[in-house]
Protein backbone atom coordinates (compact mmCIF):
# COMPACT_ATOMS: atom_id res chain seq x y z
CA UNK A 1 0.00 0.00 0.00
CA UNK A 2 1.31 3.46 -0.86
CA UNK A 3 1.83 6.10 1.84
CA UNK A 4 -1.11 8.36 0.93
CA UNK A 5 -3.48 5.41 0.62
CA UNK A 6 -2.29 4.15 4.01
CA UNK A 7 -2.87 7.58 5.65
CA UNK A 8 -6.32 7.84 4.06
CA UNK A 9 -7.12 4.34 5.35
CA UNK A 10 -5.96 5.19 8.88
CA UNK A 11 -7.95 8.44 8.89
CA UNK A 12 -10.90 6.68 7.28
CA UNK A 13 -11.06 9.53 4.78
CA UNK A 14 -13.68 8.04 2.47
CA UNK A 15 -15.07 11.51 1.72
CA UNK A 16 -11.90 12.85 0.06
CA UNK A 17 -11.58 15.51 2.78
CA UNK A 18 -7.79 15.87 2.44
CA UNK A 19 -7.85 16.34 -1.32
CA UNK A 20 -10.87 18.64 -1.12
CA UNK A 21 -9.21 20.88 1.48
CA UNK A 22 -5.87 21.08 -0.33
CA UNK A 23 -7.64 21.75 -3.63
CA UNK A 24 -9.75 24.55 -2.12
CA UNK A 25 -6.67 26.25 -0.66
CA UNK A 26 -4.81 26.00 -3.98
CA UNK A 27 -7.81 27.18 -6.03
CA UNK A 28 -8.05 30.38 -3.96
CA UNK A 29 -4.26 30.89 -3.74
CA UNK A 30 -4.30 30.62 0.04
CA UNK A 31 -0.83 30.82 1.53
CA UNK A 32 -0.43 28.24 4.27
CA UNK A 33 1.99 25.71 5.64
CA UNK A 34 1.86 22.37 7.37
CA UNK A 35 3.13 22.19 10.96
CA UNK A 36 2.88 19.54 13.68
CA UNK A 37 3.32 15.81 13.29
CA UNK A 38 2.69 15.75 9.54
CA UNK A 39 5.44 18.35 9.10
CA UNK A 40 7.79 16.17 11.16
CA UNK A 41 6.91 13.38 8.72
CA UNK A 42 8.07 15.59 5.84
CA UNK A 43 11.57 15.75 7.32
CA UNK A 44 11.90 12.31 8.93
CA UNK A 45 10.51 8.79 8.73
CA UNK A 46 6.70 9.03 8.91
CA UNK A 47 4.69 8.23 12.00
CA UNK A 48 0.93 7.84 11.67
CA UNK A 49 -1.26 10.67 12.88
CA UNK A 50 -4.92 11.59 12.46
CA UNK A 51 -4.12 15.32 12.76
CA UNK A 52 -3.18 17.78 10.06
CA UNK A 53 -2.08 21.06 11.63
CA UNK A 54 -1.68 24.07 9.38
CA UNK A 55 -1.09 27.80 9.63
CA UNK A 56 -2.70 30.22 7.17
CA UNK A 57 -1.32 33.64 6.25
CA UNK A 58 -2.89 36.04 8.75
CA UNK A 59 -4.30 38.38 6.10
CA UNK A 60 -6.14 35.48 4.43
CA UNK A 61 -7.68 33.94 7.55
CA UNK A 62 -11.11 35.59 7.23
CA UNK A 63 -11.36 34.48 3.60
CA UNK A 64 -10.28 30.94 4.53
CA UNK A 65 -12.87 30.71 7.29
CA UNK A 66 -15.60 31.85 4.91
CA UNK A 67 -14.54 29.39 2.17
CA UNK A 68 -14.26 26.49 4.58
CA UNK A 69 -17.67 27.21 6.13
CA UNK A 70 -19.28 26.63 2.71
CA UNK A 71 -17.93 23.05 2.42
CA UNK A 72 -16.89 21.75 5.83
CA UNK A 73 -17.85 21.68 9.49
CA UNK A 74 -16.03 24.29 11.56
CA UNK A 75 -15.46 24.63 15.28
CA UNK A 76 -13.69 27.68 16.67
CA UNK A 77 -11.41 27.54 19.72
CA UNK A 78 -9.31 30.33 21.28
CA UNK A 79 -6.21 29.52 19.16
CA UNK A 80 -7.45 27.20 16.45
CA UNK A 81 -10.13 26.64 13.87
CA UNK A 82 -10.94 22.94 13.62
CA UNK A 83 -12.18 21.70 10.27
CA UNK A 84 -13.91 18.37 9.70
CA UNK A 85 -16.07 16.58 7.19
CA UNK A 86 -18.55 13.74 7.56
CA UNK A 87 -17.03 10.53 6.21
CA UNK A 88 -13.51 11.29 7.44
CA UNK A 89 -11.71 10.98 10.75
CA UNK A 90 -8.94 13.29 9.55
CA UNK A 91 -8.68 16.16 12.05
CA UNK A 92 -7.54 19.45 10.52
CA UNK A 93 -6.57 22.21 12.91
CA UNK A 94 -5.75 25.66 11.61
CA UNK A 95 -3.58 27.28 14.25
CA UNK A 96 -4.51 30.94 14.80
CA UNK A 97 -2.09 31.82 17.61
CA UNK A 98 -0.13 34.91 16.49
CA UNK A 99 3.16 33.20 17.41
CA UNK A 100 2.86 31.18 14.16
CA UNK A 101 2.42 34.23 11.90
CA UNK A 102 5.91 34.12 10.34
CA UNK A 103 5.90 30.38 9.63
CA UNK A 104 4.13 30.67 6.25
CA UNK A 105 6.81 32.96 4.80
CA UNK A 106 9.59 30.55 5.75
CA UNK A 107 7.82 27.43 4.46
CA UNK A 108 8.87 25.50 1.37
CA UNK A 109 7.31 22.71 -0.70
CA UNK A 110 8.09 19.21 0.61
CA UNK A 111 6.83 15.71 -0.03
CA UNK A 112 4.41 14.60 2.68
CA UNK A 113 2.99 11.10 2.25
CA UNK A 114 3.06 11.44 -1.56
CA UNK A 115 1.65 14.97 -1.57
CA UNK A 116 3.72 18.07 -2.20
CA UNK A 117 2.62 20.62 0.38
CA UNK A 118 4.11 23.81 1.83
CA UNK A 119 5.81 22.76 5.07
CA UNK A 120 7.22 25.01 7.75
CA UNK A 121 11.00 25.19 8.11
CA UNK A 122 12.63 22.61 10.37
CA UNK A 123 13.68 25.42 12.72
CA UNK A 124 10.13 26.76 13.02
CA UNK A 125 8.82 23.22 13.45
CA UNK A 126 11.20 22.60 16.34
CA UNK A 127 10.19 25.92 17.91
CA UNK A 128 6.50 24.97 17.66
CA UNK A 129 7.21 21.63 19.35
CA UNK A 130 9.09 23.44 22.14
CA UNK A 131 6.12 25.78 22.67
CA UNK A 132 3.76 22.78 22.71
CA UNK A 133 5.73 20.96 25.42
CA UNK A 134 5.57 24.09 27.58
CA UNK A 135 1.80 24.57 27.23
CA UNK A 136 0.36 23.60 30.62
CA UNK A 137 -3.24 23.26 29.34
CA UNK A 138 -2.15 20.70 26.77
CA UNK A 139 -2.88 17.07 27.64
CA UNK A 140 0.10 15.24 29.14
CA UNK A 141 -0.04 12.58 26.41
CA UNK A 142 0.17 15.29 23.72
CA UNK A 143 3.17 16.88 25.46
CA UNK A 144 4.85 13.45 25.54
CA UNK A 145 4.29 13.09 21.79
CA UNK A 146 5.80 16.55 21.29
CA UNK A 147 8.86 15.48 23.29
CA UNK A 148 9.16 12.40 21.09
CA UNK A 149 8.93 14.63 18.00
CA UNK A 150 11.69 16.86 19.40
CA UNK A 151 13.86 13.77 19.95
CA UNK A 152 13.18 12.66 16.35
CA UNK A 153 14.06 16.11 15.01
CA UNK A 154 17.32 16.22 16.97
CA UNK A 155 18.28 12.75 15.74
CA UNK A 156 17.83 13.89 12.15
CA UNK A 157 19.10 17.45 12.62
CA UNK A 158 21.62 17.42 15.50
CA UNK A 159 22.74 20.97 14.62
CA UNK A 160 19.45 22.21 16.15
CA UNK A 161 20.25 20.88 19.64
CA UNK A 162 21.38 24.33 20.82
CA UNK A 163 17.88 25.66 20.06
CA UNK A 164 16.31 23.35 22.67
CA UNK A 165 16.20 24.57 26.28
CA UNK A 166 17.98 22.42 28.88
CA UNK A 167 14.76 21.68 30.76
CA UNK A 168 13.41 19.98 27.63
CA UNK A 169 16.68 18.25 26.74
CA UNK A 170 16.71 16.77 30.25
CA UNK A 171 13.30 15.17 29.61
CA UNK A 172 14.48 13.34 26.49
CA UNK A 173 15.54 9.71 26.64
CA UNK A 174 19.22 9.41 25.83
Amino acid sequence: MRALAFWKTVTEDRAGFLESLVSLLAEHKIRYCVIGGVAVNAYLEPVVTLDLDIVVAVEQMKLVESLLAERFDLERFPYSLNVSMPGSKLRVQIQTDPCFAGFVERASPREVLELTLPVTSIEDLLQAKIWATREPRRRASKRQKDLADIARILEGYPRLRAQVPDEILNQLVR
